[in-house]
């Protein structure tokens, strides 16, 4: 098997990038047999599709496309009564089934074997519980890349993923010049 190896690696503030040349490993460190993608159907999370997607084509591994819906919040002031937020919720998740289907339809037209989820909940939690379940051998996601006051106020799923994940992550910053 060769490899080429192009890392990144952030220490404390400073970035450190090495490029090897291509070398041959007698065994593999691990097998990936499942990529799990979350996706909120952004081109953000198509450029970490379009990463699965690679790794999956070379490993002949089954991509996993997951979609969260947050739960809608029940403001107790504001005396609607007559809205059913489970309603919206399950409107949110019929949507999310249908884009997912198609996203799935359009890879399995490429040749991937994909298996898809919709859930209801808190993303972080839902995609490293997915995880667990499922046995997946790598998550690949899309960061924002927020700093400073934006990222105090909206914190970072990918971020608590990379905390909790039972697994390694590719965590995929977005490119506006790559876009997929």
């Amino acid at each position: 098997m060769t490899v080429q190896i192009d890392c990144r690696v952030l220490i404390g503030t400073c970035l450190l990038h090495c490029a090897r040349t291509p070398t041959t490993y007698e065994k593999p460190m691990f097998t990936v047999t499942s990529l799990l993608v979350p996706t909120d159907f952004s081109e953000n999370a198509g450029q970490a599709l379009s990463y699965a997607k690679e790794l999956a084509r070379a490993t002949k591994a089954t991509l996993h496309l997951i979609h969260i819906v947050e739960p809608v919040v029940y403001p107790a002031d504001w005396s609607y009564a007559q809205i059913g937020f489970a309603d919206i919720e399950q409107e949110l998740k019929d949507t999310s089934t249908k884009e997912m289907d198609a996203l799935a339809e359009r890879l399995r037209a490429e040749g991937f074997t994909v298996v898809t989820a919709v859930r209801l909940g808190r993303a972080s939690e839902e995609i490293c519980a997915y995880a667990q379940e499922k046995h997946i051998g790598i998550i690949s996601m899309g960061t924002h890349g927020r700093s400073g006051l934006e990222h105090f106020l909206f914190g970072s799923t990918t971020e608590r993923v990379l905390r909790k994940a039972p697994c390694p992550i590719l965590a995929v910053r977005y490119d506006e010049d790559k876009k997929s």
